[in-house]
């Protein structure tokens, strides 16, 4: 957890009235963005505590740091010019803290330090805001920690704090907070935003924000990262063509393989990077550690682990979510609803499966795509859980 002084150099400009503003790339969330304008209106009601709720892609932390820009806005607008815009948006503002984790909990002495962060005066600004992305992985006990400064923050802090649901978070928590909740953006504004934001041509961001299923990041992956769809379409066929538990099991073992690859290259480069700015901080040029320094040498190792952990659930998740549009889009057409489907590159693929299987089979098969994303959240070994679901699969198609 860190803050980054902003470069004061910048003069504020004055908004265009046509302009986005700070909203620009909240997509889909009228209602949302209406409810945040109001408190931060002039005669509005502007809660100490917020709790941003949605599915995963809906844009938690996009709409939090829009509203922590607005509320520093120079101009009271949310204009997305001023320095105090600019610089909430971008993560450099002096009295705007962003905690994000890329492991499997927030610890609490982060939450120990942003709760000493919240008692200070803001420095530059109106108000001193922390936004706390992925606020359910805060433990019972982290919970304790902040409970005293959600409930009596100082007259200018305020608190948001962001998570799939308000069932994630502890009663005591929540209930002094004020909910706004995200819905799942439509392919058609997440294809916008691909656009209009990312310069992706229009066929190819409606197919990715079409596969990505509302999930806005996982839609600019898919648009941006070659070979991502491509591999999205092979990983369906192979899903509806698993014919025995032989197969089943060589594809769950493959699947995990591949998670644990890409999750592990990206916790070692994260780890490295990490290492080089604490020798640059601690002016060692040789690599050489010195006896002192070696137990936070060793903690940013087991940082790295627990990264990697969480990075290979978080694949594995992104696949059982894509299964589960997979399955969802046969069990649609054996229930002739006429919706269209999401996964249009291996429509003959669904139109099969769904002629070879009865709905209740699918449906089934639904719910136990969902258990098993509980179990790997529960810390079952993701190649059981895996190998449970393939097979259950498997069986079901021959």
């Amino acid at each position: 957890m860190s803050t980054v002084q902003t470069d004061l150099s910048g003069q504020p400009g004055q908004p265009a009235p046509s302009a986005p503003g700070v909203w620009a790339d909240v997509v889909g969330q009228d209602a949302a963005v209406a409810q945040f304008r109001r408190a931060a209106s002039p005669g509005g009601s502007l809660a100490q505590a917020w709790l941003i709720t949605g599915p995963p892609g809906s844009g938690r932390s996009t709409a939090a740091r829009a509203f922590a820009a607005m509320l520093q806005c120079d101009h009271g607008t949310g204009c997305g010019q001023c320095r105090a815009c600019r610089t909430s948006l971008a993560g450099t503002h002096p009295d705007v803290t962003v905690v994000a984790t890329d492991k499997l909990s927030i610890a609490k002495e982060e939450v120990r330090s942003l709760v000493m962060t919240a008692q200070r005066a803001p420095a530059t600004g109106r108000h001193r805001v922390l936004v706390v992305e992925d606020a359910d992985r805060m433990s019972a006990g982290t919970f304790n920690v902040l409970l005293k400064s959600i409930e009596e923050p100082p007259p200018a802090t305020v608190w948001m704090l962001c998570a799939p649901s308000a069932e994630d978070l502890a009663p005591t928590i929540r209930s002094r907070c004020r909910l706004v909740t995200l819905s799942v953006p439509g392919s058609d504004v997440v294809a916008e935003l691909l656009r209009r934001r990312d310069g992706v041509e229009e066929d190819l961001a409606l197919r990715s924000a079409r596969a990505a299923q509302g999930h806005i990041g996982l839609a600019l992956r898919y648009a941006t990262q070659e070979g991502a769809l491509a591999a999205r379409v092979e990983s369906a066929r192979t899903l509806l063509g698993l014919r025995g538990a032989g197969e089943a099991v060589l594809a769950a073992q493959a699947l995990v393989e591949r998670a644990t690859a890409e999750a592990k290259e990206h916790a070692d480069q994260v780890a490295l990077e990490e290492k080089a700015r604490f020798l640059r901080s601690a002016g060692i040029d040789d690599g050489k550690v010195p006896p002192s320094l070696r137990s936070q040498v060793r903690q940013l190792e087991e940082d790295a682990k627990r990264r990697q952990t969480r990075l290979v659930r978080d694949v594995l998740d992104r696949y059982l979510l894509d299964a589960h549009s997979v399955l969802r889009d046969v069990l649609s057409r054996q229930l002739g609803t006429g919706a269209e489907l999401v996964n249009v590159d291996v429509t003959g693929e669904i139109e099969q499966a769904a002629a070879q299987g009865t709905g209740r089979i699918t449906l089934s098969l639904l719910e136990a795509v969902q258990e098993a994303r509980e179990r790997i959240a529960g810390n079952v070994p993701p190649l059981l859980a895996v190998e449970a679901l393939l097979t259950r699969i498997a069986v079901s198609q021959r």
